[in-house]
């Protein structure tokens, strides 16, 4: 377990604001998960946010490297029966079937 501070609860216009001490890191603008367990919250971060990627940096890297693109002789897929394609689906999953 980590360090354990004390924070105070205040006023911020029609809600109650709690303050965390710098130390935590907790960054300005962090989104927060709280929820209460039998009387004691708990406060998590949501996540890091996630990063944007830029295709500049890869854009034409693969040119020189041998790829080929796939003939389409090799694009064919066996057809497998998939769950939705019986019209009836539904009520036998609703029977438990």
């Amino acid at each position: 377990m980590g360090e354990e501070y004390t924070a105070k609860t205040f006023k911020s216009g029609n809600s109650v604001a709690l303050r965390l001490p710098k130390a935590l890191g907790v960054k300005e603008g962090m989104e927060m998960k709280v929820r209460e367990d039998r009387g004691t919250f708990i406060v998590e971060p949501l996540g890091k946010p996630k990063r944007k990627f830029n295709i500049d940096k890869v854009w034409g890297c693969a040119a020189g490297s041998g790829l080929k693109l796939i003939k389409a002789e090799d694009r064919i897929f066996e057809h497998r029966p998939l769950l939705w394609e019986d019209p009836d689906w539904l009520s036998k999953a609703e029977r438990g079937e």
